[in-house]
């Protein structure tokens, strides 16, 4: 009976880890393994932002230099005569473009890219989504040169077509008017945006669509939803913040896209209201064509076409986060 009675009894209670040990513990550094691959961590985080500050003060001081010769308004004036005496230049064209380029590309990607990554992962069959996800995972590692001659010399001539018929049936809107010429405009740029950023678009979004819970599909399914109701329900809610990442992530490349476009478009330092029509340029396209001739006040000046650039990125790439941190109810579906 002793040894039943003793066999039996609770072990004594152990005392609950500290607030430090915990933190330790939650931290990985509890062995040095681990405290390496934390300071290592931490380090090239550090030195990420180090490299970005060192870029952006390089920018703000190279950009201060010019922008204190320059007689005009830098943000206003559609002009670029960085070599005057005085210089007068502005980036009023040079935004426009890029915008209109990339707002362009996106509007023609996104949906084209969603609906593959929707078909490769819940329409084709297995034999067949596999040559397809292989075949964009090398459209995405073709340089953008490659692109841009493609462009040059296949793209460009066979959208006189396409642009003879947006000015037929679209030329009374003012946008899709055409007074002929080679169709070297903002829409064959966006387009040849389009299909660069396609693959990246295409392949995020397909790996946060293959990570949708199969628990509610199968649910719905068995409570007979169609296809595209489980589609629609469950799988878009579920990934529409990784859609969100992957146009963002598409849209970083096409605002910086430089040879694909230089080798495009036949810019004349103007903005045409017409989408057709030869005109405007992009940040990265005014910068590659003229920094190698460029004086010492003229690459000055270019530089500070780049810190706007850049400025640019960083508000589209923290206004994608805080679209994304205001969905955080779609992450970590699956558990």
């Amino acid at each position: 009976m002793d040894i039943t009675t003793k066999n039996t009894q609770a072990p004594p209670p152990t005392e609950p880890p500290t607030a430090t040990e915990q933190k330790r513990a939650a931290r990985g550094a509890t062995r040095p393994g681990d405290r390496i691959f934390l300071g290592l961590s931490r380090g090239s985080g550090i030195l990420l932002l180090a490299i970005m500050a060192a870029i952006a003060v390089f920018l703000t001081y190279r950009a201060s230099l010019a922008i204190s010769k320059d007689e005009a308004n830098f943000l206003t004036t559609f002009e670029w005569n960085a070599t005057a005496l005085p210089p007068k230049f502005g980036i009023a064209v040079l935004a426009f473009g890029t915008v209109v380029s990339s707002i362009i590309a996106m509007v023609i990607a996104v949906p084209i890219a969603v609906a593959i990554a929707l078909f490769l992962t819940h329409y084709a069959p297995r034999r067949l989504s596999g040559p397809i996800a292989y075949v964009i995972d090398l459209l995405a590692a073709v340089p953008s040169i490659v692109y841009g001659l493609w462009g040059a010399l296949i793209l460009v001539p066979n959208m006189v077509g396409l642009f003879g018929w947006l000015d037929t049936y679209l030329g009374w809107t003012g946008i899709f008017s055409w007074e002929g010429g080679a169709p070297r405009s903002m829409l064959t740029v966006g387009i040849l945006l389009a299909i660069m950023i396609l693959p990246i678009v295409t392949n995020v979004s397909r790996e946060v669509f293959r990570q949708a819970p199969q628990m509610i599909e199968e649910a719905a399914l068995a409570l007979g939803a169609t296809r595209w109701e489980v589609i629609r329900m469950a799988v878009l809610p579920f990934g529409r913040s990784g859609v969100i990442s992957a146009s963002m992530l598409g849209l970083g490349r096409a605002l910086g896209e430089t040879m694909a476009v230089a080798t495009v478009l036949s810019p004349t330092f103007d903005i045409q209201t017409s989408l057709l029509d030869p005109g405007g340029g992009t940040f990265a396209q005014n910068i590659a064509s003229k920094f190698g001739e460029a004086t010492e006040q003229g690459r000055d000046a270019l530089i500070a076409s780049g810190l706007v650039l850049f400025v640019i990125t960083l508000l589209v790439n923290g206004a994608a986060r805080a679209i994304i941190a205001r969905r955080k109810e779609y992450s970590g579906a699956n558990a």
